[in-house]
């Protein structure tokens, strides 16, 4: 009994997580106008757009849903024996496909079903899809730093793309497949950088600095068009993307040197904007913004 009272006292001082209402937004970079397409009770993450406009994928407590894009009941989807599903899931450049990340990474259809495992190491976090639907790119701690990864579809071995000191997240295809956008602490702060597709070469010498404000800047989403990056801004200082914050909503020209674009300030961070979310139109994106409850 003595070596169980202390840890019980000491899971008592951990704080639960704080309860939310999740709004499930749609913003639409031509009007600048928001739109709340559902309001759920409990904490809704990471909205991906499907490729035919009508559904938005999202991740609670541990499993996966699709909610209609015009709102209404979340659904969710059968991921078989795959349970403790989080925030960094995406759809297949055709459509028929879902990718969800549990500890490892799992292919399985579009419609739900039994998942196929991919990678052999954990941890493991999909954030991106090749534009010709043949590559995964995904962050992941292998000994004791997070670099960016590449892997087939298919499975096999995984190849490393980034093998700086710093941490490595958020790595996202430009839709012409020649680039990959990510976010990084390499330079000190959390700023955007890029990679081309294949790799940032010997002692990373591709990588290329994208962003140098201030605040922390994280997950950055190239439009389907190629000529903007979505991504979220956390204040300065903000260690890691943690849940609950005041965050930015930026647009950045993917091509030139005009400063990014604000175009929203909410509470958010966690679950926001994890993974690509644009529609196929590259004038709509969807978030989620927060609301204590």
């Amino acid at each position: 009994m003595t070596g169980v009272l202390p840890l019980l006292a000491l899971l008592s001082q951990t704080p639960a997580p704080a309860p939310v209402k999740s709004h499930i937004t749609i913003f639409d970079t031509r009007s600048r106008r928001q739109s709340v397409v559902a309001t759920l009770d409990g904490r809704y993450e990471a909205p991906n757009w499907s490729r035919d406009g009508k559904w938005l994928i999202l991740n609670s407590g541990g499993s996966l849903y699709r909610l209609a894009a015009a709102g209404g009941t979340p659904e969710r989807i059968d991921t078989g024996a795959v349970e403790k599903i989080n925030n960094d899931h995406g759809v297949s450049p055709d459509g028929r496909q879902l990718v969800i990340s549990a500890g490892q990474m799992y292919l399985l259809p579009f419609s739900g079903g039994t998942p196929r495992q991919i990678t052999r190491l954990t941890p493991s976090y999909f954030h991106g899809w090749s534009p010709d639907g043949r590559r995964l790119a995904y962050c992941a701690r292998r000994g004791e730093n997070f670099d960016l990864y590449d892997i087939s579809v298919d499975g096999g071995q995984e190849r490393r793309l980034t093998s700086h000191a710093g941490y490595d997240d958020g790595p996202d295809y430009t839709p012409d497949g020649k680039w990959i956008w990510f976010n990084s602490d390499r330079a000190g702060g959390w700023d955007l950088w890029r990679i081309p597709a294949e790799g940032a070469g010997a002692g990373d010498e591709k990588a290329e600095r994208m962003s140098s404000d201030e605040r922390e800047d994280w997950f950055p989403h190239p439009s389907p068009d190629g000529l903007r990056v979505v991504f979220l801004s956390f204040l300065p200082g903000t260690k890691g993307h943690p849940a609950n914050q005041t965050v930015q909503l930026k647009l950045l020209e993917s091509h030139g040197d005009k400063p990014a674009e604000v175009l929203a300030e909410f509470l958010g961070g966690q679950g926001t904007i994890n993974v690509n979310s644009w529609a196929r139109d590259s004038r709509r994106f969807a978030f989620v913004r927060y609301e204590l409850r």
